[in-house]
């Protein structure tokens, strides 16, 4: 069962925005001989006719940067929770060709999960609304607001948050013209400061909340769920957490209202985000990989260059590693199994008839 922390939570990944500001030690460079990997592994690919996301990793052989992605993903589980991968030659490649590239790469860090229920496995995290006028998905109750899907994929700035997966991974292929900032914060520190500054709110981050699915499950799911948004379970710490979804739930009926503690709670928890979070700009051939329990992202709003295939344009997988922690009992919900090492997480897809 997950316990109540009543103290402040040590280790790696309970460290401060400003710390890390100061620090490159997150970044890891891709060598050329890295490089030169992934490049033969996706010419073997089309020599063979195979192409994402229609084979695994045995087919993208990395003799030795695989062994450089252990470290990552053990860094990502026992760490900081996040690592930046600088180096990946995006400019190489045609549109195709790097999407089989990135998904070569990260079947060596983890399985691929789905992003929506339409069966996305790589995401073109870009500004929607510039390339097809305002994003309006039918899927989604007006009455619940903007999905969580329509805000990302805005120029508009997004509230720090999880993704519903143990680790997402973003590679950058075009920055904006300006803005489009990664803001990050260690969701231990964000719990520590909250138990030394109100441990009354503190508590009840700990309780359970109300989610709303706000329409993007497929399947006849229950709509709504309920998880705390902090929970300890085997030694390890784990956070859900996007008030978007917390909000839309609050528009539902015979979904409990809010008490103003736990409101006060949420508003200190998204100061103290702010407070200890850290910015960086991610170049061309970026990777960043962040771990979903530890970790909060955000974003800066941002402006596009004018003109065709100058827009910001991010490529992102949902990931379930090998090494992941075992959630609580009750996560089920959410993530479909609480096993470690599982393929869970990722949004559920429709039954077929």
């Amino acid at each position: 069962m997950s316990t109540m922390k009543a103290e402040p939570i040590a280790g790696p990944e309970a460290w401060l925005g400003a710390d890390m500001a100061r620090s490159t030690e997150w970044i890891r460079t891709v060598s050329a001989a890295a490089a030169a990997e992934l490049d033969a592994a996706l010419r073997g690919l089309e020599r063979r006719g195979l192409a994402w996301p229609r084979f695994g990793r045995d087919d993208f052989p990395l003799p030795t940067f695989s062994r450089e992605l252990s470290i990552v993903l053990d860094e990502l589980e026992r760490g900081r929770g996040f690592v930046l991968l600088r180096g990946i030659p995006v400019d190489r490649y045609t549109p195709d060709e790097l999407k089989s590239l990135y998904w070569g790469l990260g079947a060596h860090l983890g399985r691929a999960r789905y992003q929506n229920a339409q069966g996305e496995l790589i995401g073109e995290v870009r500004d929607e609304n510039r390339l097809y006028g305002e994003v309006r998905e039918v899927s989604v109750d007006s009455a619940l607001g903007r999905s969580s899907r329509s805000k990302a994929r805005s120029a508009g700035p997004l509230r720090f948050h999880t993704d519903r997966c143990d680790l997402v991974s973003l590679l950058c292929v075009r920055k904006a013209r300006a803005g489009g900032l990664s803001r990050i914060v260690s969701a231990v520190s964000v719990a520590n400061a909250i138990l030394a500054r109100r441990p009354d709110l503190h508590a009840l981050l700990w309780q359970d909340y109300w989610r709303s699915r706000q329409g993007e499950e497929a399947g006849g799911e229950r709509q709504t769920y309920a998880l705390p948004l902090f929970a300890v379970h085997q030694g390890k710490f784990t956070t859900q957490y996007s008030r978007t979804f917390v909000e839309a739930a609050q528009k539902l009926p015979g979904v409990p209202r809010l008490t103003a503690a736990q409101e006060e709670a949420l508003d200190l928890h998204a100061l103290v985000c702010e407070e200890l979070a850290f910015t960086m700009e991610i170049e061309p051939g970026d990777l960043q990989l962040l771990n979903n329990h530890v970790i909060y992202h955000g974003r800066t709003a941002y402006e596009d260059a004018d003109g065709p295939d100058r827009d910001r344009l991010l490529l992102r997988l949902w990931l379930a590693p090998p090494n992941s922690r075992a959630l609580p009992p009750g996560f089920e919900a959410l993530w479909g199994t609480t096993a470690p090492g599982a393929p869970r997480g990722g949004i559920a897809q429709p039954v077929s008839a």
